[in-house]
């Protein structure tokens, strides 16, 4: 190490212990790296400098020299983490502007740990169901409930939404755990291959969790799944197929991806050829809405339109729903 490069380190080392990040400790840390490309500490002071001011995307850079340099380095790797989760929590002046769900609220969902993601959203899960619950499908929903003597007022109620692992956040609506579900999901790449949400109906097939009931649970929501099955059989097969083919509709079952290689035809087919549904454990049906899909965007980033789009799309399925639910029930 030369002479010039010792004292720029000193001052570097001085700039960290006094937490000073500004453009002289910057300045000082590019230029210990013009001399000296390998000192893995002078890109991690420098990517730490760029963190402390805001500038993700030097931060990120600085950070993977480092890691280049030295691929186990531990402190590099921590910080690294910790700018990916500051970009996302901080949103640029597009983002504020908007009332929905952009690549910031998928990226929320990647970076932090499903607790915190599922905080993180909070304020726009609940506008979205305030908005939602407004609508006149919804009222006609909790009705149907309430003939059969359930509970609610609501059909989502503020912080009914669950995260229970990185990438995934979901939410039913009031006391559905054991019915047919009126589902609202968001997915988060690289966990599953792409940003996305899910409106539809949702069948919890499987007994795994806290409830108390769970085992008689199980028995209703199989008993709902197979009237479900009687109903699209008998009324809905083709008319199903077809809301599918216009209005961007898939299944998803067991632990899978929304099944965008089956034909509308072949899901619902899919869906009734099932005879081992507690097996399976989970089936879904309804609309699918992908980020990286110019006018699925722009839907999902604008509230007003996406509550507009969940009532439609719970406005068209809700007959098929009322089937399965008044079949084992008396509405």
């Amino acid at each position: 190490m030369t002479a010039q490069v010792s004292e720029l380190e000193r001052r570097a080392v001085e700039y960290m212990k006094n937490g000073e990040f500004g453009s002289e400790a910057i300045g000082v840390n590019a230029a210990i790296i013009e001399q000296a490309p390998g000192n893995v500490s002078a890109w991690v002071r420098l990517g730490r400098c760029h963190l402390e001011q805001h500038q993700w995307d030097e931060a990120v850079s600085a950070l993977r020299a480092a890691l280049q340099v030295s691929p186990a380095h531990t402190v590099a790797t921590n910080l690294l983490n910790e700018v990916r989760k500051r970009r996302a929590l901080a949103p640029t002046a597009v983002q504020r502007a908007t009332s929905g769900f952009t690549g910031r609220e998928f990226a929320l969902m990647e970076a932090l740990p499903a607790a915190d993601a599922a905080g993180a959203l909070r304020p726009r899960i609940e506008a979205l169901f305030d908005a939602v619950n407004q609508t006149s499908i919804a009222a006609k929903i909790v009705a149907a409930r309430q003939r059969t003597g359930e509970s609610g007022t609501k059909l989502f109620h503020a912080n009914s939404f669950v995260a229970n692992a990185t990438g995934h956040v979901f939410a039913f609506h009031h006391g559905g755990r054991w019915e047919p579900q009126f589902n609202l999901g968001w997915f988060s790449s690289p966990t599953h291959p792409s940003d996305c949400m899910r409106i539809g109906l949702g069948f919890n097939l499987s007994a795994a969790g806290r409830e108390s009931d769970r085992a008689t649970g199980q028995e209703r929501i199989l008993a709902f799944f197979e009237e479900f099955q009687r109903t699209l059989e008998r009324a809905w097969k083709r008319e199903l197929a077809r809301w599918m083919a216009a209005n961007g509709g898939f299944i998803q079952y067991g632990d899978k991806e929304p099944a965008v290689d089956l034909l509308p035809e072949q899901a619902v087919q899919r869906l009734l050829d099932c005879r081992s549904a507690a097996a399976v454990e989970w089936f879904f049906v309804g609309r699918w809405l992908f980020l990286d899909k110019v006018d699925d965007a722009k839907l999902l980033s604008d509230r007003a339109k996406l509550a507009s789009l969940v009532d439609d799309v719970f406005r068209a399925l809700f007959p098929l729903w009322l089937g399965a639910y008044a079949g084992s029930t008396t509405v």
